[in-house]
């Protein structure tokens, strides 16, 4: 990853807690889905670019797989939480969007693409302990995983 601004963080990780504002009218703390929910944290570059609304509009399409999965989809960008709202609402999403304004989310999980001024697209699992139990960042934020491939991770780390 020698484009990423950071190393992200591997599995086996224990995941660093945060609060950030949300597309659900309040703050959004990891560590409350502790002994609850796994959570996958996607973070991307830009709401309403072309690759990030293909990734949060699947993802809501997916949401079924993801919720039988007992995983909880966040999706983290450097946008304002105006920005996700209308983003949230131009396309109907339905996972929440959380607002990383400066980026020190992203710069924790070593997901700050090298400009500072956007998050790579990373994705992170972390199980209802607070551990990372899988990883993975994209060579350039232009590229994405496909649902499928994300939900056999799920699958095979968490059972």
């Amino acid at each position: 990853m020698d484009n990423a601004f950071s190393t992200p963080l591997m599995s086996g990780t224990d995941a660093p807690d945060f609060t950030l504002p949300g597309t659900g009218g309040g703050p959004v703390t990891l560590s409350s889905y502790r002994g609850r929910k796994h959570v996958l944290l996607a973070f991307f570059p830009a709401a309403g670019t072309p690759v990030c609304t293909t990734e949060m509009c699947a993802f809501g399409d997916d949401i079924d797989k993801f919720s039988q999965a007992d995983v909880e989809v966040l999706g983290i960008s450097m946008d304002t939480v105006d920005a996700l709202k209308q983003f949230r609402d131009d396309h109907s999403l339905r996972t929440p969007l959380l607002s990383d304004i400066g980026g020190a989310v992203a710069r924790q999980f070593g997901a700050l693409w090298k400009s500072g001024t956007i998050a790579n697209r990373a994705y992170f699992l972390i199980d209802k302990r607070g551990v990372i139990r899988w990883a993975h960042a994209e060579e350039h934020p232009g590229l994405r995983r496909e649902n499928a491939e994300i939900l056999d991770a799920i699958n095979s780390v968490i059972s």
